[in-house]
This record gives C-alpha cells, structure tokens and sequence, in this order.
C-alpha cells in the first residue's frame, strides 16, 4: 500500500509537471522584465503580471495542483508566496499580509514575529504599505542595496488566488486596485485559479481593473486525461498485481464520470478497494510480487488451503481434471501448494500479456470510425473484463471495418502495435512482436503494380461513353466481382487480421477464466460505492429512527423498532411524523409530541397536567420542527397555514 501510495504521487506530479513549469518559466520572466529598460517594459510597468491557470471542473483536485505550485516557487523563484481562499474573502489582506511577512521568519524569531504581527492587526491596519516597508527590509543588508546584479534579482511577491469564481467581486476588484498603486515599490504578481473559462475575469471585473493586469493564459490537461495516464500507469499494468473487476470499476468510473470529475477521489476509490481486498480476502497474501507470491504459497497453512479448495475458479478447474488428480488436490496438501505455484506463474504470465495486446487492440480499433469499442482504452478494458471480447458484435464489426482499410492505413497501425509489443519482456511477446515484423516486411513487398490493377477496370469504365459499351462492361465488372480471386494485398490483409484475431482470443479472456483470479481481483461493488457514494438521507434516517446505535444509551434501547419516549427530541418528533400522510396537522403533532414527552418525564397519567403543552415543550417542539424542516423532512405549505407538508417516504 505504501509503494501504491507512494507511486500514485509521483504520478499525480508527472501529469502537473508541464503546467507547472510553464508558470515557473512566467514568474522568473516577469521578474527579469521589471530590471529591463526598455520602451515595451516601461509601457507593461504599472500593470500586474497575472497567470490566469486554467484547472478544470475537477475542484478536489486543485489543492494538490496549488501546493506544488507553491512548493516549486518557494525552491526556485520566491521566499515571498501567500495563498488565498475565497471563504477568506473578507479578510483578504489581511491573510495576504500575514502569509507574507511569515514565510521568511526564523525558528529563532517566534517571539518577534508574534509582536510584529500584533502590532500589525492593531496599527498598521492591513496597509500594504507596511508590506512595502517589509520588503524593502527584507531584500537589503543593514539598511544598504546589496551588489547590482542581486538587486535586480530582487524576488517577486506572489499571491495565489485558489478559487477565483467563488471571490466577491467587489473585493477582488479593490485589492486589485490597491495592488495597483504599490506595483512600483513591490514585485507583485498574481495566480488565478479558475475551474470553468478564461472570461470568467472579464465577467467578475470590469475593464478599467482587469486593464491594470498582465494576463497570460495556462491552461492544465483536462481530468479526462488525466484519468486516461493513471489508468494506463496504474490499472493496465503487470506492475501492480492487485486488480478489480468490472463491476468495481464500472463503479469507480461512474463516480468520477458522473459526480466530480476528480482524479484524485478516483485513486482515493482505489486505495480503498485496496485495503478493502485485503481486510476481507485471508488469500491475498498471494496478491504481490510473482517471487514473492512463490514464497508465500510454499507458506500457507492447511487452514488457507482449504480456502483456495472453496474458491470458485479453483472448483471449475478440479472438475476438469481425471480423478486421480481430482483426489490429489482435494486430499494432498503439498500437490496442492506445487499445483497452487503453477496457478500464480500462469495469473502472472496472463497479465503479462494482457496489457499489451489490449493496447494493441485499441490501437486498431480507436483509428476506425464510430470507434466501435470505445475511444477510450478504459471502454474497451470493461468490455474486456466483463466477457469474451470476440463474441461482442462491435468486435465483429471493427473487425469487418478494419478488413476495408487501405494499405498504408493498415501498415502504420500495425507499426503502432509492433512498437506497443517491443519493450515488454515476455517470451510470447517478443514473438509476437517477431511475427508482426514478418507480416510488415510482407506489406512492403507487395507489388504496387497489382494494386493499380485492382482500380483499372474503374480507369476503363470512365472512357466509355456508348451506352451499349457501359452496360456491358458493368455487367462484367458485377460477374468478375463474384467469382474474383482476392489480391496479394488483400490475402495478406486478412492474414494479419487473422493473426491480430488469435492475439486477442488468446490472451484476452476475463480473468474470471482463470484459476485463483480471486486472491487478486476486488470484486465487491456495493462496499466500493456505499463508502465512496454516500447516501446521507439514508444515515439521517437511520439515526433519528434507531438513536441508541449512534449515541449507545441503554434507556434508548428498543427491540421492536420503536423509538424510545426517552429519545431525543427530533427523533420523537421525526416518528411521529411518519404515522401523518402527505399535510400533517401542527396542533396534532404537539399534543402527540406533548404526550409521549409527558411519559418521559415520569409524569402520572392521571394528573391533570399530563399530556398539556406547556411553554418548554412548545419550545422544544418548534425546535424540533425546525431541525426536520432545515434536514428536508418537511415544509411549509400554503393550502393550509397551520400545516406543514411531507417530503420524504419510505424507511431506511
């Protein structure tokens, strides 16, 4: 799990590494420009130069994006970095100031700093002035400029704006201008973070304020391709031998797809499953390393041995065997463990190949129109993960598509699939990989004399022009198109399809075909999807109509599914309420609430106090109501003011 963890950073910081260069690249430009001399400098001095970076819908996903950000500025451009949320609106300038005059305070300075920064909040007023004084301080040594050269590598004062879209125009648009007018005695320098479109900064400021900034525009891979590298580098690789099937990826891709975009929750989704697997599975200390997986077999107990017997995959293949063998894996420990061994080499080898050729697959099949099995190789993976992939009729039909391409068409794909084939070090591939450069060498040694021949009788069709002429030869054309004999190009085309046929019907088949898929394959769906995608009605109702789960008070124990008269308040009231149809009568509901609180407090029912509503039962009664109204249980109607109407129904 560690090495899981530790391999999707890395990965997460691969896909912002371009990005992320590009505004590191933009600071230190426009740092150097301010030192230049220049006319077109001079005329860009008194705006500010602003990074509008682009990052997509995928919102969860911006805070890894903006710490690196700030990590890499801090190593290679600036000491001077302070990042902004938009529910720190109000006190933007504050925030800015404090994040600021922090980031270049020692250890030993902590008394200092806590005065400097009570002294500001009391009397400098968040002025920018004082950062400006700051800064001057900052970048000289004893009150004197340092050499030349370094006070014009004077850093820049950078201030990220994590989620512009949701910043109060208003006071984005006066700090704006603030920043304005100190452009001259402080490098400042803007990010913007936008998760929709660029013109979301002409749409929140009006021109006289985005006319005093410098933009330039970045804009991030989106979530989609984002989504399509970790896939690539985390799912369809032999280098993590734990899997999941198609149910829980169907899961897993419906989440992102559907909900938040967010590539980020998409590994968190697999990180789950990831613990799920091997809490509930006892086996999957077979789902590692081929060398280590090896050793652990040899170190089962008899007790997990008799798991691997009640495996379902395991079951099929003792029924394929002749008796005697059938007794030995049933009887025999030690046959089992050397049979077990065989069982991982081959789950090892299968996904070996897999990967490969199903690369190979999408290589042929996403070049085709309609993209019959998907654009995305992820489609195709589901298709293949949940039954025989040459028994779908878009294989069928790709494959009758592909019988039509043109012969450079067909050489370049089949380029693309040898060089897919050539790093992967596997007997069998490198095979195949040998197989399809012999079927290439062919290609190119077909006579191009013999496809001009295919296209002649067309050449001599369009010279005719007697009508007697042209019908006859269209007849011969539709008699020698019956019983023609197919071309070099053509034979050899269907040969390779052919052989690209046996590829994909040897090697990718679902893994439920093979023995012991289990101890690597997560296949419970429902747990990825009720931790991932919650349903909180659910849990609301579960607590208001079973309180003693949640709070494990012993008076709020009841056996029948009843709610105790001892539970609190909205519980009694929320159970009250699902005894009323679609209006429920307020009245009624308070003196049914009145009562069963009456009973609570250990009143007698025979005094004449029982059951009235008094002015503390009114009050929690409308706190109650209140609390369901806000939770969406209720609200209020206007067909009857003194009713409330029904929202919800159904149990948990």
């Amino acid at each position: 799990n560690k090495i899981y963890k530790r391999d999707t950073r890395v990965l997460q910081d691969e896909l912002n590494r371009k990005i992320l260069d590009s505004l590191l690249d933009f600071t230190r430009k426009c740092s150097s420009a301010r030192q230049h001399s220049d006319w077109a400098s001079q005329m860009r001095a008194n705006e500010i130069p602003t990074a509008a970076l682009v990052l997509g819908v995928n919102v969860p996903d911006h805070d890894i994006t903006f710490q690196s950000l700030s990590e890499l500025l801090h190593q290679s451009v600036t000491p001077h970095v302070a990042s902004v949320e938009a529910k720190e609106c109000g006190g933007t300038q504050l925030k800015v100031l404090e994040r600021l005059m922090d980031t270049v305070v020692d250890d030993d300075e902590e008394e200092e700093t806590e005065h400097t920064s009570t002294q500001l909040h009391k009397s400098v007023n968040c002025s920018l002035s004082a950062l400006c004084d700051w800064y001057i301080t900052k970048t000289k040594v004893g009150g004197q400029s340092t050499t030349e050269h370094e006070r014009q590598q004077q850093p820049p004062v950078v201030i990220i704006f994590k989620d512009l879209e949701a910043f109060n125009p208003r006071v984005l648009r006066d700090f704006i201008l603030i920043c304005s007018r100190y452009i001259e005695r402080l490098p400042l320098m803007f990010i913007f973070g936008i998760a929709t479109s660029p013109s979301t900064i002409q749409r929140m400021l009006p021109h006289s304020v985005s006319s005093l900034l410098c933009i330039e525009l970045f804009q991030s891979l989106s979530c989609t391709q984002h989504l399509a590298t970790v896939i690539d580098q985390l799912i369809l690789t032999p280098q993590f031998p734990f899997k999941l099937n198609a149910k829980v990826m169907q899961v897993l891709l419906s989440i992102f797809l559907y909900h938040d975009f967010s590539v980020r929750n998409f590994i968190k989704g697999l990180q789950l499953a990831l613990l799920e697997h091997f809490h509930s599975q006892p086996l999957s200390v077979l789902c590692c390393k081929k060398k280590e997986a090896l050793l652990n077999v040899m170190q089962l107990s008899h007790r997990d041995l008799e798991r691997i017997r009640q495996l379902p995959s395991f079951k099929r293949y003792v029924e394929k065997q002749e008796s005697q063998e059938q007794v030995n894996l049933i009887t025999d420990d030690s046959h089992l463990k050397e049979t077990c061994r065989k069982m991982i080499k081959g789950l090892h080898k299968y996904h070996k190949n897999y990967y490969p050729i199903l690369k190979c697959l999408h290589t042929l099949t996403s070049a085709l129109p309609r993209y019959p099995l998907g654009k995305q190789i992820r489609e195709l993976h589901l298709t293949c993960l949940e039954k025989n992939v040459w028994e779908n009729e878009d294989y069928q039909s790709a494959m009758k598509l592909l019988k039509m391409l043109a012969k450079d068409d067909l050489i370049a794909l089949l380029q693309r699939c040898g060089e897919i084939l050539k790093p992967v070090k596997s007997k069998k591939m490198k095979s195949t990989a040998f197989q399809l450069e012999e079927l290439l060498t062919k290609f190119k040694q077909l006579d191009s004399n013999e496809e001009d021949s295919i296209t002649s009788p067309i050449k001599n069709l369009q010279k005719k022009t007697d009508l007697f002429q042209l019908q006859k030869t269209l007849l011969e054309m539709n008699e020698t198109r019956r019983s023609k004999k197919l071309s070099p190009f053509e034979i050899l085309r269907n040969e390779a399809l052919e052989f690209i046929d046996s590829l994909v019907k040897s090697h990718l088949s679902p893994p439920e075909s093979q023995t012991l898929h289990e101890v690597c394959y997560y296949s419970s769906s429902a747990t990825v999807r009720r931790h991932l995608n919650a349903t909180p009605r659910t849990s609301i109702q579960a607590a208001l109509s079973s309180p003693y789960y949640y709070l494990q008070n012993e008076n709020l124990k009841t056996e029948d599914g009843t709610v105790s008269n001892a539970a609190p308040d909205i519980c009694i009231a929320y159970k009250l309420h699902l005894e009323c149809g679609r209006l429920i009568n307020l009245y009624d509901w308070l003196e049914a609430y009145a009562t069963v609180v009456s009973a609570a407090d250990g009143n007698d029912p025979d005094s004449d106090g029982y059951g009235k509503v008094d002015e503390v039962k009114h009050a929690r009664f409308i706190r109650s109501v209140s609390e369901l109204e806000f939770l969406g249980f209720i609200k209020s109607t206007k067909q009857k003011t003194d009713h409330v109407a029904r929202l919800t129904w159904g149990g948990c």
